[in-house]
């Protein structure tokens, strides 16, 4: 009786011990899923902001080959790992953040590439509205150009001026 209830005890302690590992696994899957999903977004964020420093510092030649990164980054989404508000927003914006990095990557005109920003800026910011940004992003807006722009900064730093007005605009928004 004694070797009954003790090998009943052991079968119900392995029994408990294998499903608390199994919790802990799909949970650290879970969190590995979560962590990819934020990621690949973060890159198209990442990319972007590495374009608009490169205007800031009004040089068409870096702006061209990190717009280029920014499509790369683009094209690298795999949208069913993307959470559904994500993922409904990225729909209304991909062909346009497309067109735009492509637009941008294509030209060594300054100019045309600035005003081509504006529109990539606002599809941006739809899109990280709804996502959960590494960091706080702040949202910008320069009444010269008429434009916003996303900053991983609170300081202003103007893209569509670069040196000659860098400090024209102002923060609008945080987003967290």
């Amino acid at each position: 009786m004694k070797n009954t209830i003790l090998t009943i005890a052991a079968i119900i302690t392995l029994l408990f011990s294998a499903n608390t590992i199994q919790a802990r696994a799909a949970k650290t899957e879970k969190n590995a899923i979560e962590i990819t999903e934020s990621t690949q977004l973060q890159a198209v964020y990442d990319a972007y902001f590495t374009v608009k420093d490169a205007l800031i510092k009004s040089d068409a030649k870096a702006t061209s080959a990190k717009a280029k990164d920014l499509l790369d980054a683009i094209t690298a989404i795999k949208m069913d790992k993307l959470k559904s508000n994500e993922h409904t927003v990225w729909m209304k914006v991909v062909k346009k953040l497309t067109a735009d990095a492509k637009s941008i990557s294509g030209t060594s005109d300054l100019k045309k590439q600035r005003e081509t920003f504006k529109s990539l800026s606002k599809s941006t910011y739809d899109l990280i509205k709804v996502s959960s940004p590494d960091q706080p992003v702040y949202k910008q807006y320069c009444p010269m150009a008429d434009a916003d722009w996303l900053s991983k900064e609170k300081a202003v730093k103007n893209p569509y001026y670069g040196s000659s007005m860098l400090t024209c605009g102002n923060v609008v928004e945080t987003i967290k």
